[in-house]
């Protein structure tokens, strides 16, 4: 079994299916994830990817920092830097830590994000089609590509955008990226 958070991770991921009376063969249809490797993420045998997560997400229909927002034990106004929830990529490095996490009554969040050097990630589909995005880098430089049109971003950059399609984030070889991205 993985770390606490990845195992929780995992019984929400089950719950999520057995919520909608799908079997996982409905799911690996929705998701385009093999069954073998639902199963497999659903016992908490390996930790789901940036990509799978996107594809589970998009195919339940909810943002991914909702989902990881399910599996968080407490939730308090204020959320010091030790008890912010960091999730990590075990394929890519990239990881994800959740500022200001999402929360019933408020309508925003901002995640701090990580994107090691020479790493692309890649959504098919929104979770939530029309959700406003507003990525601020901080350090490092990103192409990040949203509905087909690539953007080149440095640090000090701000790109405001509905997202509605598929997008790509990718670093180059040399420079990772460091950025915050806050979700409306």
């Amino acid at each position: 079994m993985l770390d606490d958070l990845s195992g929780r991770l995992a019984g929400r991921l089950k719950e999520l299916r057995l919520d909608r009376g799908w079997s996982l063969d409905q799911l690996a249809g929705e998701s385009g994830l093999s069954r073998a490797t639902l199963s497999r993420m659903e016992k908490g045998e390996v930790s789901p990817t940036a990509e799978s997560l996107g594809r589970l997400c998009a195919a339940f229909g909810l943002p991914m920092s909702r989902l990881l927002m399910m599996v968080e034990e407490t939730f308090a106004p204020k959320v010091p830097y030790e008890r912010q929830t960091e999730w990590t990529d075990p394929e890519t490095g990239y990881t994800r830590r959740s500022v200001s996490p999402p929360s019933p009554g408020l309508s925003g969040e901002v995640l701090e994000c990580h994107l090691p050097p020479g790493t692309a990630i890649a959504y098919d589909a929104p979770p939530r089609p029309g959700q406003e995005h507003h990525l601020v880098m901080l350090d490092g430089a990103l192409t990040l590509t949203v509905d087909g049109t690539p953007h080149e971003l440095r640090a000090g950059d701000t790109l405001r955008y509905h997202l509605s399609g598929p997008n790509r984030f990718e670093t180059g070889p040399q420079r990772g990226a460091r950025y915050l991205l806050v979700l409306i």
